[in-house]
């Protein structure tokens, strides 16, 4: 459901509004409930300091910036009415956000007919296509492959077990991991799913232990599904090579103890040891102080997408969404993830770390591997 009253962050300098030019609103559609709800506070603040620090230089071609927050409630129904409201009802300038896939695919239509930009800025399945969708985050020709490189290889996993969420991220980021898996040589001796709401995963761990795998890899729609899933295989004594497809740093840090000796490759980790990421970690704490949620792979692209649709903007010399749409592929950001470009059929080339989640939740990183091409994602997209 739509927030009864959206969460609107202006940060306008009188001057602006003296001089007539009101503010450039990023609306931002996040599950604030359903199964994002674990997450989404970080993508908020993650948007609020790259608003925060924009405005503070000025804003951009002399306007400030303001966010317009919905709760897209994770799913497709909730979607639409936030994408409704945003795009015809608020007439936000832009739509900047990580989403559910169920969620996304609801808005696409939306997004097309009110020709808005939409920078999508979750990792996700791939293959969405459409030319007002941008996205700044991994789909699973980045991912996957080095996670099952290094189970087969360094760990000697020759079966696997898939577990995942019912719905279009679940089954798409499994069916990459299957073929990829069986391209390497490994074999899948069981796939299931629950729906995105479920939380009972106890028939789901009876087949696992049953299919006596070497290694098992789990997607489910993020947030909550990875916390009930993560704690009733460890309650069930589960202590296979454990590689999670959907969890952040930030949710593997609220899951305690139940996280550790998780495997998960992403493009960005707490520990990425660079200028740019130490200043980004400092002005988080320095804004939000006890407050701040945990900056992850979900929130961090939140951040740099602010800042790549301000480059686009800029180029373009306006908010004009056909202007800004062909200006987008050409600008990047260099933030805390490195050197952000959205060219490559409006994906990124990204930077991928496979990592293993620590007793404190952080994770330590195993290896790097870098610009990793997304690959051949909208090849037809004009």
């Amino acid at each position: 459901m739509l927030l009864s009253s959206a969460l609107l962050i202006a940060l306008a300098a009188p001057s602006a509004h003296a001089a007539g030019a009101g503010p450039i609103t990023i609306g931002v559609p996040v599950g604030l409930s359903g199964a994002n709800s674990v997450v989404a506070p970080s993508v908020v603040q993650a948007a609020e300091l790259a608003v925060d620090e924009i405005n503070a230089h000025g804003g951009v071609l002399g306007r400030m910036l303001a966010l317009d927050v919905a709760d897209d409630a994770s799913g497709a129904a909730g979607a639409q009415k936030a994408f409704d409201s945003l795009v015809y009802g608020k007439k936000v300038d832009v739509l900047i956000s990580m989403e559910t896939s169920a969620a996304r695919n609801a808005a696409l239509p939306i997004v097309s007919k009110g020709k808005v930009p939409y920078i999508y800025t979750s990792f996700y399945e791939g293959h969405s296509c459409n030319r007002n969708l941008f996205v700044d985050a991994w789909v699973p020709e980045q991912q996957v492959p080095p996670i099952v490189d290094d189970f087969i290889k360094d760990k000697g996993a020759k079966t696997f077990f898939l577990i995942g969420s019912d719905y279009a991220f679940g089954r798409g980021m499994l069916s990459f991991a299957k073929s990829y898996i069986e391209k390497s040589g490994g074999k899948v001796v069981g796939e299931e799913y629950l729906p995105m709401d479920g939380s009972d995963w106890t028939s789901v761990i009876s087949k696992l232990k049953t299919a006596h795998p070497d290694a098992v890899i789990t997607s489910t729609a993020g947030g909550a599904p990875n916390v009930t899933l993560t704690k009733q295989m460890r309650a069930a004594g589960v202590a296979l090579p454990y590689a999670n497809l959907a969890v952040d740093e930030g949710t593997a840090k609220s899951m305690g103890a139940d996280a550790t000796g998780i495997f998960l490759s992403a493009s960005y980790v707490t520990g990425i040891d660079t200028a740019a990421n130490k200043a980004f970690l400092a002005a988080m704490a320095k804004k939000f102080g006890a407050d701040e949620k945990t900056p992850n792979d979900l929130s961090v692209p939140e951040y740099e997408a602010v800042y790549l649709y301000k480059a686009a903007v800029e180029k373009a010399g306006s908010t004009d969404s056909a202007k800004v749409l062909e200006a987008l592929p050409t600008v990047s950001f260099d933030g805390p993830r490195g050197t952000i470009r959205m060219d490559k059929q409006h994906h990124a080339p990204l930077t991928m770390y496979l990592g293993q989640v620590q007793g404190d939740g952080s994770v330590k990183v195993a290896s790097t591997f870098k610009d990793v091409d997304p690959g051949a994602q909208c090849p037809n997209l004009k």
